[in-house]
């Protein structure tokens, strides 16, 4: 309970007003981010992720309660962008926007923006008034992605146009994320069946190598890739799986697939001494990048709390807290930003505070706050 107040009291008090009153340029955009002093940094274009995980965090801060007019400006703000200035013609997002508002910088297609665009489209429909408009918005991006982006011969959505010969399972794993939520917001609307698709995926390739971990990036037909590529995975990662595995099943009413205690299992096992999450290691458990990341620090997070809910064991509570702990006392400022990137001997890496850490660490302090506080 202490630790949701905590998190309540950072989001409101110090997250939420920081990226609602400096997070957003004169062109009407969201920032790429701010200085390590919080201030706004000089930029000439900002990717449309950003806009979409920014439109996401202030979604959020709605459905908590924060100030519901304010949030509501900034998500309807986001809508817009993700509606009109982050659209081709052809329906794809692109990539990057004149920070001046004037259109794209960079046209190419990416499934990874593409995903959050549909995202935070779902949450944003949950508050806004005109909730339909907005899932009419992503069901025309749907369209797009299906008919332009969708490998219909190896399964899943090329990750750019023209397609890669190096796939990757990242934006597809948030691209699940973005069908169960749609499924939320419009559960009539076949998001879940995709899901389902995508959960074969992971099941008959993602996880298809060595000791059936996720791996990162694969051929063009989804096989292992050449060299260290087979060998490394991120544990921020596969503690990510273990909880959308988690939202499938209790969408969907199938069990829980069993990949989950396998992946949470390997991934707490390569936890440092400390409980932090490090970004790379190799199949065989051993370090291959001792730095650490926000966002592996919240994935766990979020994994652990699955794991309580599930089992109702405090172990998972007392691993829960560790993360949230480590949050507070090294990555998140008292202000409200974070310090993304720290290297294995906590160095500071960070240049400055990207705003598209935000989701990660607002999407894991609601879940704690609603499971703690429930």
């Amino acid at each position: 309970m202490r630790r949701a107040r905590e998190a309540r009291f950072w989001l409101f008090d110090a997250c939420f007003p920081l990226w609602s009153e400096k997070g957003s340029g004169d062109g009407g955009l969201f920032r790429e981010g701010l200085t390590l002093d919080h201030s706004p940094m000089p930029e000439d274009t900002t990717r449309v992720r950003v806009q979409a995980r920014q439109t996401f965090v202030f979604a959020q801060a709605a459905m908590l309660g924060w100030k519901p007019d304010t949030a509501m400006e900034d998500v309807e703000q986001g809508v817009r962008i993700l509606s009109g200035l982050a659209r081709r013609p052809d329906g794809l997002t692109g990539h990057r926007i004149h920070c001046d508002g004037s259109g794209l910088a960079d046209v190419t297609p990416d499934l990874y923006d593409l995903a959050f665009a549909l995202y935070a489209l779902a949450n944003a429909s949950m508050v806004v008034q005109d909730g339909g408009s907005v899932l009419a918005s992503a069901r025309a991006l749907m369209d797009a992605a299906e008919a332009r982006l969708k490998d219909r011969t190896n399964g899943g959505y090329a990750e750019h146009l023209p397609p890669p010969q190096i796939r990757s399972q990242n934006p597809h794993m948030h691209l699940l994320e973005a069908f169960l939520a749609l499924h939320v917001a419009d559960p009539e609307g076949g998001y879940l069946d995709k899901a389902a698709k995508l959960i074969l995926l992971f099941e008959t390739k993602f996880t298809a190598g060595p000791g059936n971990l996720l791996g990162e990036t694969f051929k063009a037909d989804w096989s292992e890739p050449d060299g260290d590529a087979a060998m490394v995975v991120e544990p921020g990662h596969q503690f990510e799986w273990v909880w959308l595995l988690d939202l499938y099943s209790k969408l969907s009413g199938d069990a829980l697939h069993p990949a989950a205690g396998r992946l949470y299992s390997f991934a707490t096992g390569t936890l440092d001494s400390a409980g932090r999450t490090l970004l790379e290691v190799k199949r065989d458990g051993s370090v291959h990048n001792g730095g650490r990341r926000t966002w592996g620090q919240t994935e766990a997070l979020q994994a652990h709390l699955m794991m309580l809910r599930l089992t109702g064991e405090e172990s998972f509570a007392a691993a829960a807290c560790t993360s949230f702990d480590i949050l507070m006392d090294e990555h998140l400022t008292p202000e409200g930003g974070w310090i993304d990137y720290i290297d294995e001997n906590g160095k500071t890496l960070s240049q400055f505070m990207p705003a598209s850490t935000g989701y990660h660490v607002v999407l894991a302090f609601a879940d704690l706050i609603q499971t703690m506080e429930a």
